[in-house]
């Protein structure tokens, strides 16, 4: 008796354990690959397929409601329906056929789960163990940035899934996808620290969907180029422009044009570190920068030496971190040493003296020989 009420007792704590939507409930998975790239196109018109009735998310949706249902869900996915609902394009420019289709979703979507539970994956769906071990902070924004994007579109409350175990699959990427991906994350964070975009919020969160074990190799080749081309497109937004210098004096104003494509206030630091030490200049702190705008600074530059020095120019945020690749300044400095030049002026002087006192001389003698 004593061993049957032991595991009765057992078995309830079991039950009680587990989050009550999944003590009874049936779990229902939305998620698919990526269909659209970083540049906002979609690849093909296949999502629309999927969202039909007949298609494997609509077969899904399209049943009468349950109550006890728990939905499962890649926000990501749910942002590519939204944007379909507004109006889309094909990289083909084939017209595209889906905005009615996923406008339909959407709204049994919303309705057939109102009464439900409905959990947030991250965004994107990443390989849960992959994604933990490339980056582990990055794993829990997106959770953070998945919740609020899904709240958004569904505006209703949601539940979290960190720590939840409900992620399935795993993901294979290669050494070159996983450099590519750890590099644009990093340089989106780092952009992030001084400019409050949402575009580079988007960019950040889609990284995720290189890490979902829903795409196979063509697809994540196909998204990893995407995204190398769109991050790219965003760090030239900051930028300095190199150029050529030639100085003729000890201190000059160097002109350096720095320039914001943003379309946001951007607060940084100009770091500039000449190549050797023939020239010293100065650097600039708390630059602030208008929306798409240019400035043009005047930069101290003394001449120790004359000679050739290229000087790295580099953008930094408050802390000190480089933003974006640095550009190159090539100056020319040909300023002559004072003391050179007075013992040129002093050497071009006793020359002249000289001159003067001979022609002198041979004057005085030719007046002599005609007195004799």
């Amino acid at each position: 008796m004593r061993k049957f009420l032991s595991l009765v007792f057992a078995l309830f704590l079991t039950f009680i354990s587990l989050p009550q939507s999944n003590a009874f409930s049936q779990v229902v998975y939305l998620t698919s690959s990526a269909h659209q790239n970083f540049s906002g196109l979609f690849e093909n018109d296949d999502l629309a397929q999927e969202l039909t009735p007949s298609g494997k998310l609509g077969q899904l949706v399209f049943v009468p409601a349950a109550s006890q249902k728990t939905w499962v869900v890649d926000p990501a996915l749910i942002d590519e329906v939204f944007v379909m609902t507004q109006g889309y394009t094909l990289t083909n420019s084939v017209d595209p056929i889906g905005a009615e289709i996923a406008q339909s979703w959407l709204q049994q979507f919303k309705k057939v789960s109102s009464r439900n539970d409905v959990v947030s994956l991250a965004y994107g769906n990443p390989d849960i163990g992959l994604a933990n071990a490339l980056a582990p902070t990055e794993l829990k924004w997106y959770y953070s940035y998945g919740i609020t994007r899904l709240q958004i579109v569904l505006g209703r409350t949601v539940i979290s899934g960190l720590n939840s175990g409900l992620n399935i699959g795993s993901a294979k990427l290669t050494v070159a996808q996983v450099h590519n991906y750890s590099a644009n994350r990093r340089s989106l964070t780092k952009l992030m620290s001084v400019v409050n975009d949402p575009q580079l919020e988007l960019f950040r969160a889609k990284l995720a969907q290189l890490l979902s074990p829903t795409l196979n190799n063509s697809q994540r080749q196909y998204l990893t180029k995407s995204a190398n081309i769109a991050v790219r497109g965003q760090s030239h937004k900051l930028r300095i422009t190199s150029g050529k210098y030639q100085i003729t004096t000890e201190s000059a104003k160097l002109p350096v044009t720095v320039i914001n494509d943003f379309a946001f206030e951007v607060k940084l630091n100009i770091h500039l570190k000449p190549g050797n030490s023939r020239v010293v200049v100065e650097s600039v702190k708390n630059l602030v920068l208008p929306p798409q705008s240019s400035k043009q600074l005047e930069i101290q530059l003394n001449v120790i030496a004359p000679g050739q020095t290229s000087i790295e120019a580099r953008i930094e945020n408050s802390s000190g971190v480089l933003l974006v690749t640095p550009s190159h300044l090539q100056v020319n400095s040909t300023v002559i040493d004072k003391r050179v030049t007075w013992f040129t002026t002093g050497a071009a002087i006793l020359l002249l003296v000289a001159a003067v006192t001979q022609s002198v001389r041979r004057v005085r003698k030719g007046k002599n020989s005609e007195d004799q």
